[in-house]
C-alpha cells in the first residue's frame, strides 16, 4: 500500500525563525500568552497604574490586535479595567493577590529584620514601590519603650522617606524625576527635600554611599537609614529607624554597613527562593 498523505496538521514544518519573545518562552517552558499578559500588566504598573493602547504597543512591541485580545481577557477577569477615557488601568482583583503576596513576603523577611533589631536595637522595616508610592510590607519593632512604629500596609510618598529615596536611587534620574513629578513633592516637615535638582543630587549621593538617610524628612525627630535590596526580583528596601536622640550620626555610621549586609542577605535569600 502507498503511504497515506499527511493532513495539514501533520505536515512537517520547516524550522522557521521565531520571534525572540516566543523563543524565550519556549526555552523556559513558559506560555507565550501569559508572558505577554504579565508584560502588559507590568507596563501599566510602571506607567503609574494605567496606560493607553498606544503606550502598551510602544512599550511591549506587540501588535495592537494581540494587545486587544489579551486586554479583553484581563478585563473580563477583573485584572484590568477600562477607564472612561478609554485608557486601561490595573483592576481590583490584583489587590487581593498583592495583599497576599505582601503577607507572604513579610513572613519571609521577618527573621532578617529581627536580626537587624538585635544588632542595632532600632525598628526595622521592609518596603516596596507600589505604583508611585512606597508600601511598608514588614516590620520588627525595637525593644525600647520609645520606638518608631509604621503600620504594615501604610503607603507614603517616596521623596520624603528613607526607603523611598533608596528605591528611587535604583532608577535613572529621568525615571525618578517622572515619579516625583506625578506624586508631587509636598513638604512633610521643614526638612523634606522639595526641589527636584536637590533631590537628584541626593539620589546620586545614595548611589555613591549605598544607603539613604531620612533626617526628619518624613516625621519630625525621626532619623532612618535605608538600603535598596539590589538584584531582588522586584524593587524593595530595608531600613532601621528611631528617635534622633538614639539614631545619632555616629549611629548612622555604625548602622549603614550592617543594613547593607542585611540587604545583600535578603537579595540572596529571595533569589534562592525564586
Amino acid at each position: 500500500m502507498g503511504a497515506r498523505p499527511l493532513s495539514a496538521s501533520e505536515t512537517p514544518q520547516t524550522d522557521q525563525p521565531r520571534p525572540p519573545e516566543e523563543a524565550a518562552a519556549r526555552r523556559s517552558g513558559g506560555v507565550q500568552s501569559l508572558d505577554r499578559a504579565f508584560a502588559l500588566l507590568e507596563i501599566m504598573a510602571e506607567s503609574g497604574g494605567e496606560a493607553s493602547l498606544s503606550q502598551l504597543a510602544d512599550s511591549s512591541g506587540l501588535p495592537l490586535p494581540t494587545i486587544h485580545r489579551i486586554i479583553r481577557t484581563l478585563v473580563g477577569n477583573g485584572y484590568v479595567r477600562q477607564l472612561p477615557s478609554r485608557r486601561y488601568a490595573l483592576g481590583p482583583r490584583l489587590i487581593g493577590l498583592g495583599d497576599k503576596a505582601a503577607q507572604m513576603l513579610g513572613t519571609w523577611a521577618r527573621p532578617h529584620l529581627a536580626q537587624l533589631v538585635e544588632d542595632l536595637g532600632e525598628t526595622a522595616n521592609l518596603a516596596m514601590l507600589d505604583g508611585d508610592k512606597v508600601i511598608y510590607v514588614a516590620q520588627v519593632p525595637s525593644p525600647h519603650a520609645m520606638r518608631m512604629f509604621t503600620e504594615v500596609g501604610r503607603r507614603v510618598l517616596p521623596h520624603s522617606a528613607g526607603v523611598g529615596k533608596a528605591l528611587l536611587s535604583q532608577l535613572s534620574d529621568e525615571e525618578a524625576l517622572a515619579t516625583v513629578r506625578r506624586t508631587g513633592m509636598p513638604a512633610a516637615t521643614e526638612r523634606t527635600i522639595t526641589d527636584p535638582e536637590a533631590f537628584l543630587a541626593e539620589l546620586r549621593r545614595i548611589r555613591e554611599t549605598g544607603y539613604a538617610i531620612d533626617d526628619g524628612e518624613q516625621e519630625v525627630g525621626v532619623r532612618c537609614v535605608a538600603v535598596p535590596v539590589k538584584d531582588a526580583p522586584s524593587g524593595m528596601a530595608v531600613s532601621v529607624s528611631g528617635p534622633e536622640a538614639r539614631v545619632s550620626w555616629d549611629f548612622v555610621d555604625q548602622a549603614a554597613p550592617i543594613v547593607r549586609k542585611c540587604a545583600r542577605v535578603l537579595a540572596t535569600d529571595l533569589n534562592n527562593q525564586s
